[in-house]
């Protein structure tokens, strides 16, 4: 089968489409033909080797996330037939991921009518943080949050599960995602001079608790910043009067000198949730471009840049 693998870490550059023999699934798993695999931030994380001494020898898989369908049964593995449309995380732990012709899963979800193999794809962990971050912030049905970077994918799956848990949303956004963030119902305002101001007539006072889910390394402070991280915290701590009240899922080192919140424990219990939801239409994750696998190199420079406008899907 065809799959993207590195065999030493570095830079996106060390990925390579090769020949492999189809990985076979193990107890309790699934191998499934796969149709589409969205790619993350995290993935470039991994390739960099931040992970290394976590993770088994290289060469390594590329790709976190995937849907297809399925090709073969693990023993123990029950209510999944082959041939059902599944998606959700590809498993990591051996010469190839999710990026390939057959994948491994050992949590999954039936894709729902509707969605298709690129929808869900999107969804696995940009739902699964969301979710996450969403409850461990503790933020309640009634309540006022901010969801700063709300044009990430993790950013627009926050948004959309906190108006479906009826809370009030006010999103910091680009020009690309604003119109539909506030298609959905979340109040929007741009980064830059003045954001706290805007944030705050909005709010009509303060600001329950705050959602960080900007990509780290800019400022708020600049209007030609594309990524505004960097600076955020503290003024999400002070549009919200507590570093209690705020949480990131990217800008740790910030969180712990100021005593922000951070989540960082994956859990993929809820897949069939997310599987409801984005039946019903409550959570979609944008599709920005799809490519190919031989086209890595083009994908990753642009998933890099830190403006996608959405996910990026390698298809198959």
């Amino acid at each position: 089968m065809k799959a993207l693998q590195f065999d030493r870490f570095g830079s996106p550059e060390v990925i390579v489409l090769r020949d492999v023999p189809k990985p076979e699934p193990g107890p309790g798993q699934i191998r499934i033909a796969v149709r589409a695999c969205g790619l993350t931030p995290a993935d470039w994380v991994v390739v960099d080797g931040l992970f290394a001494d976590r993770m088994p020898p290289l060469p390594r898989g590329l790709g976190l996330e995937i849907a297809g369908t399925v090709d073969a049964l693990g023993e123990d593995v029950t209510g999944i037939e082959i041939g059902d449309p599944v998606f959700g995380p590809a498993a990591f732990d051996g010469p190839t991921a999710g990026a390939a012709e057959f994948a491994l899963m050992a949590a999954w979800a039936r894709i729902p009518e509707g969605v298709t193999a690129e929808q869900a794809a999107a969804l696995p962990m940009a739902a699964e943080t969301a979710w996450r971050a969403l409850d461990d912030l503790g933020v309640q049905p009634g309540e006022l949050l901010l969801v700063h970077g709300a044009g990430t994918t993790v950013g627009e799956a926050a948004v959309r599960l906190a108006l479906h848990r009826g809370i009030r949303v006010i999103a910091t956004a680009g020009p690309t995602r604003a119109a539909a963030l506030e298609e959905i119902g979340a109040q929007v305002t741009g980064y830059g001079d003045g954001m706290a101001e805007r944030v705050t007539a909005l709010a009509r006072g303060r600001v329950d608790r705050a959602l960080d889910t900007a990509p780290t390394g800019g400022r708020i402070d600049r209007a030609d910043q594309a990524s505004p991280a960097g600076g955020s915290l503290p003024t999400l701590i002070e549009l919200t009067g507590d570093p209690d009240r705020v949480l990131t899922v990217s800008d740790f080192a910030a969180a712990a000198e100021l005593g922000a919140r951070i989540t960082t424990e994956i859990r993929y219990d809820l897949m069939g949730e997310f599987a409801r939801l984005a039946g019903e239409g409550v959570l979609t994750v944008s599709v920005a471009r799809t490519y190919t696998l031989d086209q890595i190199q083009e994908a990753a420079k642009l998933s890099q840049s830190r403006r996608p406008g959405g996910k990026l899907m390698l298809v198959l």
